[in-house]
């Protein structure tokens, strides 16, 4: 049925809401005239609707299909004229389909130049400032952030791997040298995984260059080498073999190597300024603060007396009370945090400066700048403060009519993109809300702040000092019983059968010398604390609800149909809806390895078979649909001879593009052979653009139209399709094979390279394509490591891959099978885990252990719903994801 005038974006938004009707969900919109049904969303109808349009991950573990909701927020208009005109170009497409995936979202760059009272230009410096807003002066409403929003990045309770797994623990410890002579420490322990009982082995290389850390699968039947870690970490050569270290003490080397990572817990200045002052003197200067200034103190933390703290004093003296008598303190899940509050700190009426003030504050990488008088008043910049260690200022206004407080943040040019973004307007009105999102914005900004090059430079230049001491220190002993002889020998799990009871006296020492190192740091306050210890729960997008609580079969793939799943098993292709009984679609004679459902386009694309007889199948959902609804008989291969698209015959892989609201595009991988297949679509009217045939064929074979063939070097492993900006000749192919992954102008077939793999073995596990302010991106994932890699334009047809500043590459903790890309998150899904980093800088947020986890499928509708299916040698599971 044909939608009204409007645009393929404003015709999908109705026909959610027409299904959502159907199924006897209230859906709040402005009020407007009744829509005319479109084509049913769901296969399977039922009385009420589980949920509204919601973004949803779904896996499959044991026998149940779990998953996990959150509605979306509803389209931003408030007039319904306007909404049924909302006509994405592509460019916009490409961009909401993708999220809300825009570094301005994290502010932009700016020449700050502050000056004093007569005019005259003091300092000027260059920071990323974060407004929220573009206005501001913009009307002081709640912000649309989310509070599952607010993740602490790289959480110690996630990353200290050594004093969560390995201290006080049988471990093995090793020392060596690459083929640069340069010494390494590498620590291997047979760990259970977070309690799931799932062993696995765990590794940590400690470089002069920064620390690596993997999980390794475990196998009762396979031992596992030194050498074969080491290679997992592309460390094959070496000037010398590793050797085991037998002694304890070992231990507190290596927990000091761990703390060269950042400290778990914060000092944070704060800093009162009054309406109109210029400079950090006038700052400083302030004997008192405000009652509004004493309110958020109030809010940030307790008032503790310094004499006598027992707990982290940040710097403080809590002997003699020679840097004031008071301070603010408090916990944030597991980290200590004091504040240099500048009030508090001692004051002189004969030192302008305020020197032993700004010893403390302009030596803090963090500072709270509470800002009084009204929003018109001269605003503050950094400039405003002499100091060349505090890279990160947050500004913090509060609004005493409307109770709300205000946050801008303003971050060294050089400091590396950190969360959470600010909401627009940067508005609060929850008080506690505020307290949280400052709190863990300002301790996500310091540690990105230790990623800048002069504390990552100083940082490195430390390990590299501390990892040669050890090692000069260990190697006279080298003929003595301190280190092993057993070069490259087995990581065993268990004591040798050889002087087993000398061997047994000597783990239980070297587990008691680490127990008390391990008690030592907690009492100290120098021990990453995890949510549980701190008490601090909170309800996370990811948390998965069941769906489906006895699927008996081992799913191949899926795709989301509707609020259904439809899914590919040992038994044929099923329909499967919440408990309802799964509905057979085809039998097990058309076994599908892929599938797309692609439901604006009316289209189901199957890929079949193996081999020689494998072949790319097309069907109308609506036919399929009207299959199910009049219980005919289920189809079998024979019966699908209509729907094959001959010249597929012997693919091994097909790609569509993300964005087809004027045209699908599919490229097909037969060997090295790509060959690209267009469905046309007509301009006017039609549902999505739907190209209209009178009377509709039932298959749609006849639709699509092969355009050319492309020849490889060799077979892709990985291929994505990267969308062009505009309708020209622009789009791309991203395919990876051998040791590289190339770019191929689909128009000419000419490739270009991307990235080559420095590593003896490659396992090629996906290229995703982001888009960055309308830019196409890919992020290229292989073995442990994924980067990101911004796609330039083409200039006459091609173009130079060329390093730009927004390029960045991280490395997983356990090598992934597969990748999704979620808004904000990406999540790499493992044999038994779930790694959940962010988008914009790969940084870890969280790893929730799910065993025998198998990813089946995920889906974007073009920023309107999304969703993801998982399993695990049977059906279960999904998750919900903020923002997709």
């Amino acid at each position: 049925m044909e939608p009204e005038p409007g645009g393929a974006a404003a015709a999908l938004l109705r026909q959610k809401r027409a299904a959502l009707r159907r199924r006897g969900c209230s859906f709040e919109s402005p009020s407007s005239a009744p829509q005319p049904p479109g084509p049913p969303m769901d296969p399977l109808s039922k009385g009420s609707c589980r949920s509204q349009m919601a973004q949803t991950l779904l896996w499959k573990a044991k026998s149940s299909l779990s998953f996990g909701i959150q509605p979306l927020q509803s389209w931003p208009t408030e007039d319904p004229e306007v909404e049924s005109q909302v006509n994405l170009s592509v460019s916009e497409d490409l961009g909401c389909r993708r999220g809300d995936f825009s570094r301005k979202h994290y502010g932009s760059v700016e020449l700050l130049i502050s000056s004093d009272a007569d005019g005259a230009i003091q300092r000027a410096g260059r920071f990323r400032v974060e407004n929220g807003s573009s206005d501001e002066n913009a009307t002081a409403l709640p912000g649309t952030w989310r509070r599952t929003d607010v993740h602490l990045e790289n959480p110690e309770y996630h990353t200290r791997w050594y004093f969560k797994y390995f201290l006080g623990q049988v471990h093995q410890n090793y020392i060596g040298n690459d083929a640069e002579k340069s010494p390494f420490f590498l620590s291997v322990t047979l760990s259970d995984q977070n309690n799931q009982r799932v062993p696995q082995y765990r590794a940590i290389l400690w470089r002069k260059t920064g620390t690596q850390k993997i999980c390794l699968p475990y196998s009762p039947t396979k031992t596992l080498s030194v050498k074969s870690i080491l290679s997992a970490m592309n460390l094959d050569k070496f000037e010398k073999g590793p050797r085991e270290i037998f002694h304890p003490e070992i231990q507190k080397d290596l927990l000091v190597l761990e703390e060269q990572e950042g400290s778990v817990n914060f000092k944070f200045g704060v800093l009162f300024a009054k309406d109109g002052q210029l400079t950090d003197d006038e700052m400083l200067s302030n004997e008192i603060g405000s009652d509004a200034f004493q309110k958020f103190l109030n809010l940030l933390g307790d008032k503790i007396t310094l004499k006598g703290w027992t707990g982290y004093r940040g710097g403080l003296d809590t002997k003699n009370d020679t840097t004031g008598t008071h301070s603010v303190y408090t916990v944030y899940h597991g980290h200590e945090i004091m504040f240099h509050v500048s009030t508090m700190l001692p004051y002189s009426k004969e030192n302008k400066q305020q020197v032993e003030r700004k010893r403390h504050i302009g030596n803090d990488i963090v500072t709270i700048v509470f800002q009084e008088g009204e929003e018109p008043s001269p605003a503050f910049k950094p400039s405003m403060i002499r100091s060349h260690f505090t890279h990160i200022f947050a500004l913090v206004r509060y609004d005493q009519q409307n109770d709300n407080y205000r946050l801008k943040i303003f971050s060294e040019e050089s400091v590396p993109l950190f969360g959470p973004p600010l909401p627009s307007p940067p508005v609060f009105t929850d008080h506690q809300e505020f307290r949280d999102f400052l709190l863990v914005k300002l301790i996500n900004g310091e540690k990105a702040t230790l990623e800048t090059p002069t504390f990552a430079q100083k940082r490195r230049r430390t390990l590299d000092m501390l990892i040669r001491s050890l090692y000069q220190d260990l190697m006279p002993d080298l003929h003595k019983n301190m280190l092993n002889r057993r070069s490259f020998s087995d990581v065993l799990p268990e004591s040798p059968k050889s002087a087993r009871k000398k061997e047994e006296a000597r783990q239980a020492e070297f587990v008691r010398i680490g127990q008390a190192l391990k008690l030592k740091s907690i009492v100290r306050g120098d021990a990453p604390s995890s949510l549980v210890a701190s008490g601090i729960c909170k309800k996370e997008p990811w948390e998965p609800q069941c769906f489906c609580s006895d699927f008996p079969y081992e799913a191949v793939c899926a795709d989301p149909w509707g609020q259904a799943l439809l899914v590919s098993t040992d038994a044929g292709v099923l329909l499967v809806d919440d408990d309802l009984p799964s509905v057979p679609v085809f039998d097990k004679t058309l076994p599908v390895k892929q599938m797309h459902v692609l439901e604006t386009l009316d289209l189901l694309i199957l890929r079949a078979d193996k081999g020689k007889d494998a072949r790319l199948f097309v069907f109308r959902l609506s036919a399929v649909h009207k299959a199910i609804e009049s219980k005919q008989p289920v189809k079998s291969r024979c019966d699908c001879r209509d729907n094959k698209l001959e010249k597929t015959k012997g693919c091994h892989l097909y790609a569509i593009n993300t964005h087809h609201s004027r045209e699908l595009r599919i490229v097909v991988a037969i060997r090295n052979k790509l060959l690209l297949i267009t469905r046309k679509h007509n301009k006017p009217g039609g549902l999505a653009g739907i190209s209209l045939l009178s009377p509709l064929s039932e298959s749609p074979v006849e639709e699509f139209q092969y355009i050319r063939e492309i020849c490889l070097s060799d077979s892709p492993a990985v291929m994505t399709l990267v969308d062009g900006p505009t309708e020209e000749s622009d789009n791309l192919i991203c395919v990876a094979y051998r040791h590289q992954f190339d770019v191929v102008n689909e128009s000419t077939g000419e490739a270009f390279r991307l990235h080559h793999v420095e590593a003896n073995r490659v396992n090629f596990v996906a290229a995703i394509d982001v888009y960055e302010d309308g830019e196409a991106g890919l992020l290229l994932c292989y073995n442990y490591s994924c980067i990101y890699k911004k796609v330039c334009p083409f200039n006459g047809g091609s173009f130079l891959v060329q390093p730009s500043a927004s390029d960045f590459q991280f490395c997983w903790n356990q090598a992934p099978y597969a990748i999704v890309c979620a808004f904000p998150y990406l999540l790499a899904f493992t044999t038994d885990s779930m790694e959940i980093r962010l988008v914009v800088n790969g940084n870890l947020v969280h790893t929730a252990v799910v065993p025998q986890l198998q990813l089946v499928a995920s889906r974007d509708h073009h920023g309107l719903l999304g969703k993801s299916f998982c399993s695990r040698s049977q059906p279960r599971g999904a998750l919900p994801l903020n923002g997709l």
